[in-house]
């Protein structure tokens, strides 16, 4: 019996010390550049000294701000990523709720067809949507930013998937006390699936956040350029000035660190839904 405990201990160690060796393996990169963004301009970068800076250069952060177009393209990436995320969530959470609590003819093959373009890649319809976007006289504007990612055939999958799992039977109290249908969106699917529009919400904000290909092709205007664009840009104005370009690369992704530790807990609930059902 102590043996099987002592094997025990010794797996569990292992364990701790392969998940503490992956951490730490995951955030050096984070604390590399954090790093960086605080030295000298002329420091050298190439060794592990450069993890502890002799003196922490916060003017770096302000030269960012001060000397770049910084301040608009990150005003302009909250603008867009926030509206294209509640964008998304909304149209997802009623396209779902459609899709799984409403009956009406041809609506299997109707969502079958809606989830086959999740087959195609974005790089096949990027055109089309630039093209029904210059037609509409939308290309370079906030317009031709947001409109084109407030649907998603991912995001109504997901959240359908956990509406078929919530019990059916409030739904038809709710319809007993007078509800309709859009009362019962409303106040019974929406409060119920907190967990669901919670990851979905930071997955696309997420990926709207570093979306860079897309702004690139639609925006000609620095005025309306997004963080990625104004980070590529960086290199052009200044160089590759290393301090200078990890303090714009540190306030790009703090945004997503912050969205993604508040919204954790909600997160990992989240990410498993569908996964039992009943």
């Amino acid at each position: 019996m102590s043996a099987y405990k002592s094997n025990s201990l010794f797996y569990e160690i292992l364990v701790y010390l392969m998940l503490c060796i992956i951490g730490v393996s995951t955030l050096f990169p984070l604390l590399w550049m954090l790093a960086t963004s605080l030295q000298d301009s002329n420091a050298d970068i190439s060794s592990l000294k450069s993890l502890i800076p002799e003196k922490l250069h916060w003017e770096n952060y302000n030269t960012v701000f001060a000397e770049t177009n910084f301040l608009r393209a990150f005003m302009n990436s909250t603008f867009v990523t926030l509206s294209v995320t509640v964008g998304q969530v909304f149209t997802s959470s009623l396209a779902a709720y459609a899709f799984a609590r409403m009956k009406f003819f041809g609506r299997d093959q109707i969502f079958l067809g809606y989830l086959g373009t999740l087959m195609i890649p974005g790089a096949v319809t990027m055109i089309p949507t630039f093209i029904i976007l210059r037609n509409l006289d939308c290309i370079n504007s906030y317009s031709a930013l947001i409109l084109p990612g407030i649907f998603s055939a991912y995001g109504t999958f997901m959240l359908r998937q956990f509406f078929l799992a919530l019990p059916k039977d409030l739904e038809e109290a709710a319809m007993i006390d007078g509800c309709n249908s859009w009362l019962i969106y409303i106040h019974v699917i929406l409060p119920l699936s907190r967990n669901a529009l919670i990851t979905l919400f930071i997955l696309t904000f997420m990926g709207s956040w570093k979306s860079f290909m897309w702004p690139l092709i639609v925006t000609h205007s620095s005025d309306l350029y997004t963080l990625p664009i104004a980070l590529a840009k960086f290199k052009e104005m200044f160089g590759i000035q290393w301090s200078l370009l990890m303090a714009g690369s540190f306030i790009m992704i703090l945004p997503m660190l912050i969205i993604f530790i508040t919204g954790q807990k909600f997160f990992t609930k989240g990410i498993t839904l569908g996964a039992v059902k009943g």
